[in-house]
């Protein structure tokens, strides 16, 4: 899907971050690259790098924007990680809990949103996992689901 006219370009996005920011930013981006099942698509919508599907795949959403998958982030206070699929999937949420306490890490999230500060903060195997876990269709099918409930 091409954005629409003057709609900020990914390489925009990212110049205009601070040198340190957009070198943490390029890693996670690109473990969610390398792993984003297709189907999805990269846009900015607002202050974020966000992975979605597109409308013409799924129309009748509930607000009537595209389905986000995954956001990422680069706020005042640090970075953050959106990974819409933990919302409401207590396994998914508990493997990536148990994934950044076998790897070390501090995991500092909200219901789908993990803030960190640099990419080295992040369990990124299990972020990668995560990714690949929802093919398009199985994701639109969760959330037709849940509009049902």
């Amino acid at each position: 899907m091409a954005p629409k006219a003057g709609s900020p370009t990914v390489t925009a996005f990212l110049a205009k971050l601070p040198a340190d920011r957009r070198r943490e930013v390029e890693r996670v981006r690109d473990v969610i690259r390398r792993n984003l099942p297709d189907g999805y698509e990269e846009v900015i919508s607002g202050n974020k790098l966000v992975y979605q599907v597109p409308l013409k795949r799924y129309p009748d959403t509930y607000n009537g924007q595209p389905l986000w998958y995954a956001a990422l982030a680069s706020q005042k206070t640090g970075l953050s990680l959106h990974l819409m699929p933990v919302y409401g999937d207590r396994a998914l949420a508990g493997r990536l809990k148990d994934a950044f306490g076998t790897a070390g890490k501090k995991l500092d999230m909200g219901k789908a949103c993990i803030r960190f500060k640099t990419a080295d903060d992040l369990a990124l195997d299990a972020i990668g996992e995560i990714v690949r876990s929802l093919p398009v269709d199985r994701w639109v099918a969760i959330a037709q689901a849940a509009r049902r409930r």
